[in-house]
């Protein structure tokens, strides 16, 4: 393209970005645990399948299937049914138990994780709100 060419073009206007919506600390560290747990899933995927306690398909359809459910849950902590949806993960994680036994104590590890997170999430919250009334930001 020659010069001419692109002076005929209009300038680009800037771009405009939309702040970032606050996020609070419950729905930061909630969303942390649930990204940690989908990281996490994909070793219990690759003890399934080798010690062929499921056929292939099934362990790395199932296991990607919880990887990709436990992200976008992930996305969702801002909202009362997205946690509700946490927390019904945690049974689900759980309840993989009755596959891989070891993952029991993988998954109390990770319940006590999301229970802590929610209770200091919802701590700091509170804490955090104060202090924005006492300054008068709100």
């Amino acid at each position: 393209m020659t010069d001419a060419g692109r002076a005929s073009r209009p300038p680009r206007a800037p771009r405009v970005r939309r702040p970032r919506r606050d996020r609070g600390a419950r729905e930061s560290l909630l969303s942390i645990t649930l990204g940690l747990e989908a990281f996490m899933f994909f070793f219990p995927m690759l003890v399934v399948y080798g010690k062929q306690t499921l056929p292939a398909a099934v362990a790395f359809g199932g296991g990607i299937a919880a990887i990709v459910v436990l992200l976008l849950a992930s996305r969702m902590t801002g909202s009362r049914a997205g946690v509700g949806f946490g927390w019904l993960l945690q049974a689900a994680i759980l309840a993989t138990g009755f596959i891989e036994p070891f993952m029991v104590v993988v998954g109390l590890v990770f319940l006590a994780l999301w229970v802590f997170c929610f209770v200091k999430g919802g701590q700091l919250d509170r804490q955090n709100a104060a202090r924005r009334a006492a300054l008068g930001e709100d």
